[in-house]
């Protein structure tokens, strides 16, 4: 049997999200896909939302002071590996974790989900705050946006341009396809320096997934955590996702809302 001196140290990422009541997105999902990928989780909940696969009901933030707290928490005792960001809900707290990553020495990889709108409909992000989440893509290794978010980024719901947006950023940008119309879907990686990369594949059910652009930026960042390269993580964080969609199609919902994805199959 191993020791604990003779064991790679456990690798580790923390969740900056909204804590979701039924379980199928937000710090729940993350949680569930840090501990599929063996990674050590940890997490600071930006806000609380009563929701399940039909809808969002209610949103009480976490006061901004609390989020640092928590952050501060995690920073000044554990390791972290890999940083996940999504919901934040107000530009206070976009800033303050802007603030705190931008203060930090050395960062880890970060992956910014940047969760505007639930599968359900309901805005999770004020609109005051789109600037703010602007800024704070500046900070990360990754964002991964869906088509609609990444159309209020880029301020316009043409696609080419939506691309053209997704080019000229300092960081990576994912663009995940599941939101647009046709039986393939398509996700499009854009790197500073580098040619852009599209995984397609046939499009799995008859609608959208609860908690999908959570469970694929936390497995990113899961990988990332275990020292991957960038694109390799998010290959096998796509490729973990369509897993979990062909069997969440088994599953169906029971609730009669949005299929949930099910976690920890292995």
């Amino acid at each position: 049997m191993s020791t604990a001196t003779t064991r790679s140290p456990y690798p580790t990422a923390l969740t900056v999200a909204g804590s979701d009541s039924g379980g199928g997105a937000g710090i729940q999902a993350d949680l569930k896909t840090f501990l599929d990928h063996r990674v050590f989780g940890m997490s600071a909940i930006s806000a609380i939302t009563a929701q399940n696969t039909r809808g969002v009901t209610r949103v009480d933030p976490v006061p901004v002071e609390g989020l640092v707290a928590q952050l501060q928490a995690v920073f000044d005792d554990l390791p972290v590996g890999a940083v996940k960001i999504g919901m934040l809900g107000t530009a206070a707290h976009v800033r303050a974790v802007a603030e705190m990553l931008g203060a930090m020495a050395e960062r880890p990889p970060v992956v910014l989900d940047p969760v505007m709108v639930s599968s359900t409909g309901h805005r999770l992000l004020d609109e005051d705050a789109e600037l703010a989440m602007q800024q704070l893509m500046q900070l990360c290794d990754l964002a991964t946006p869906n088509l609609p978010e990444a159309a209020v980024l880029a301020g316009s719901d043409d696609l080419q341009a939506i691309h053209a947006w997704a080019a000229a950023q300092a960081c990576a940008v994912l663009l995940t396809g599941g939101d647009a119309e046709g039986s393939e879907v398509v996700d499009t990686l854009y790197r500073p320096g580098w040619p852009a990369r599209a995984w397609s594949a046939p499009r799995l059910g008859s609608g959208s997934f609860h908690g999908t652009g959570c469970t694929l930026s936390s497995a990113i960042a899961a990988r990332l955590a275990h020292g991957r390269e960038l694109e390799d993580a998010v290959d096998g964080g796509i490729g973990y996702v369509q897993a979990l969609i062909r069997e969440g199609v088994k599953l169906g919902s029971p609730g009669g809302g949005h299929p949930v994805l099910p976690h920890g199959l292995d």
